[in-house]
């Protein structure tokens, strides 16, 4: 059995829509966030006997509350329960029950699992490609450095790793390393919309997942000398895309041609916006160190992040 939860406008419609009078919502411009069917929810089945269970588009809007606001599965459980603004939000009635911890913390594993965060950051992206909101004259791309959950071994040592799927990074030019993951993203330069986001272990190169979040609508693609190849280059201009990657000196060109340098600072001036969704993450979303372990969870959560930024985003684009 299943909550019953009302349909009415797109992801993005809802939010950037309509205004109430409380607070809550004069801060976030929505009435509700209902999502269109073609994003499998259902596929979330509830079981045929015991009690109720709450509708998957509530349980996905509670989480987006948690991503806003910072709260961990018990702090979203005590909102709900006290909060007027998110009882409305999340499509939960006055005099009704709310998810618990452990009810919200199995949706979200659930989510992971079946990959559907994905789908549905996929979908938010498309209703932002309706709205028009999504430019595609450039896309920036960067990586960033993100900590494990759990503690790196200890070094030199044979201790076994508390999440194998975290290694050591290390950014170009700085001291030090970081025991965790690697968050890439693909952002649209006129919006500043996330338009792919991958996760790999700390010790992939930022190179290796380039290609995959190339869109291949976009007017130009801009990145920083750690993504420059012939072969990318190449498969750029094959595709009428302009090439914005910034050049490195090599062993056969150790100094750079004046040129190349007055390009690379053209190009640095417009591929930095970037740096502005990576601050965002770990200033106002605690996106230092991750919350899970391995890879699934993890990359999961990295979507559902991307989703709660570009909703807020989008409501300063349509002002």
């Amino acid at each position: 059995m299943k909550r019953e939860v009302t349909d009415q406008y797109t992801l993005v419609e809802a939010f950037v829509g309509r205004k109430r009078a409380n607070s809550f919502s004069k801060r976030y411009h929505f009435t509700s966030l209902p999502i269109r069917s073609s994003v499998s929810l259902a596929r979330l089945h509830s079981a045929e006997t015991g009690r109720p269970a709450y509708a998957p588009l509530v349980m996905f809007k509670a989480l987006l509350l948690a991503q806003w606001y910072g709260l961990s599965d018990m702090g979203l459980e005590e909102s709900l329960n006290d909060r007027l603004s998110f009882r409305r939000f999340a499509g939960l009635g006055l005099d009704g029950d709310t998810p618990d911890h452990t009810t919200l913390c199995r949706f979200r594993n659930d989510l992971a699992v079946t990959g559907l965060t994905e789908k549905l950051f996929e979908e938010m992206n498309r209703q932002l490609e309706r709205l028009g909101l999504v430019l595609k004259r450039g896309t920036l791309i960067d990586a960033t450095l993100v900590e494990a959950a759990t503690r790196p071994p200890a070094f030199g040592s044979d201790e076994e790793a508390a999440d194998p799927e975290a290694a050591f990074g290390r950014r170009t030019g700085r001291n030090g390393s970081t025991y965790g993951f690697k968050a890439h993203v693909a952002v649209d330069e006129g919006s500043i919309l996330i338009r792919d986001a991958v996760l790999t272990p700390a010790n992939v190169n930022d190179t290796v997942v380039a290609d995959e979040l190339i869109q291949g609508d976009e007017r130009a693609v801009y990145a920083d000398a750690a993504y420059d190849t012939h072969d990318r280059r190449a498969a750029l201009k094959a595709r009428g895309i302009k090439d914005g990657i910034m050049h490195r000196p090599n062993k056969h060109h150790p100094e750079l041609p004046r040129w190349q340098r007055r390009r690379n600072r053209a190009i640095s001036a417009i591929r930095a916006r970037v740096e502005t969704i990576f601050a965002i993450l770990k200033r106002h979303y605690g996106y230092v160190r991750v919350c899970y372990r391995g890879l699934i969870k993890n990359q999961s959560h990295l979507h559902l992040l991307c989703i709660a930024l570009n909703l807020r985003r989008a409501v300063v684009l349509t002002r």
